[in-house]
């Protein structure tokens, strides 16, 4: 029994280190960001698998865009793969309809996905098209939900105009 006490607090330990990590520091080789891929392979295959898949939206860590180390945890649509690599877009539930303006003027570009349970609140979402991530598949937290084929398709569309690849 005292062993299973010492394991249960080394785990909530290891998940309170990571929590508060999330935004002082990077964890080592977990994600990186990019703005303009070598070689975007686009994939759909979504599955029921538990491993981070092309067309789920998963949670992960995401650097600011300042790159001084610092980032939080945020919902990630995983578009496809890079070697092997998982290459994302990421997610958020703040409306930029509002700021689009001083969004463009600093060439952040968004588009709308509308709620899906990637978000436990079913908050409307919207995805960054101009910014490409690099993750890790061992960085990734857990799987939200897969995005709809149709909306996917959209999106990656969408990425594909606005990063020229």
């Amino acid at each position: 029994m005292a062993s299973l006490g010492r394991r249960l607090v080394a785990l909530v330990r290891t998940a309170l280190d990571s929590r508060t990590r999330v935004g002082r520091g990077r964890p080592p080789q977990a994600t990186t960001a990019v703005h303009g891929p070598d070689e975007v392979d686009v994939e759909y295959r979504p599955r029921d698998d538990d491993r981070p898949d092309p067309g789920e939206v998963v949670w992960a860590w995401v650097p600011y865009d300042e790159g001084d180390g610092r980032g939080k945890d945020r919902p990630v649509l995983v578009i496809g793969r890079r070697g092997g690599s998982l290459l994302g877009l990421m997610l958020t539930s703040k409306d930029h309809d509002r700021d689009a303006a001083d969004e463009a003027r600093h060439g952040r570009v968004w588009m709308d996905v509308g709620t899906g349970a990637w978000d436990s609140r079913r908050r409307p979402s919207e995805v960054r098209l101009d910014r490409l991530v690099v993750l890790e598949p061992t960085a990734v937290r857990r799987e939200g939900a897969a995005m709809g084929r149709a909306l996917f398709d959209e999106v990656v569309a969408a990425a594909r105009r606005t990063q020229g690849w």
